[in-house]
């Protein structure tokens, strides 16, 4: 992870754009959200009581595989 930049350089996140990578937002609460590196700053979630102050560069999680689904409940 990196260190925490403040929110008024997010237009510099297309240069820290790599492959893996997501962005993690925080604001005054210490609420964070994952997203990629949108233009302008993404949508601000409805639990949210402020805006984002500050992002930094994380690695993305792997993927995986979900659970199958279950069989059908007999009737």
């Amino acid at each position: 992870m990196s260190e925490w930049v403040s929110i008024e350089q997010w237009a510099e996140c297309v240069r820290m754009e790599r492959p893996g990578i997501v962005f993690e937002m925080r604001n005054a609460g210490g609420q964070s959200l994952l997203t990629h590196c949108t233009p302008g700053l993404p949508a601000k979630p409805w639990d949210w009581t402020s805006g984002p102050l500050e992002f930094r560069v994380v690695a993305e999680a792997p993927a995986r595989h979900s659970d199958p689904l279950p069989a059908p409940a007999k009737r």
